[in-house]
């Protein structure tokens, strides 16, 4: 099975460089605690380590 990520934004981007707005656009997060499902792919990881400090990860079996 398929690994995929549970993404959900727990810190506000208000303050943050425009880089990282980017990155969480990109991933589809908008609005503090919303939640996405990704898979778990190297480009995904990416964008998940550079907002770290933003982000609640969660491995799910799908």
């Amino acid at each position: 099975m398929a690994k995929k990520l549970k993404i959900t934004l727990v810190r506000s981007l208000i303050g943050r460089p425009e880089s990282q707005r980017q990155t969480a656009r990109a991933l589809g997060l908008t609005k503090l605690h919303s939640s996405v499902i990704h898979e778990d792919t190297p480009d995904i990881r990416g964008k998940v380590t550079k907002l770290t400090h933003l982000l609640d990860v969660e491995e799910i079996d799908a």
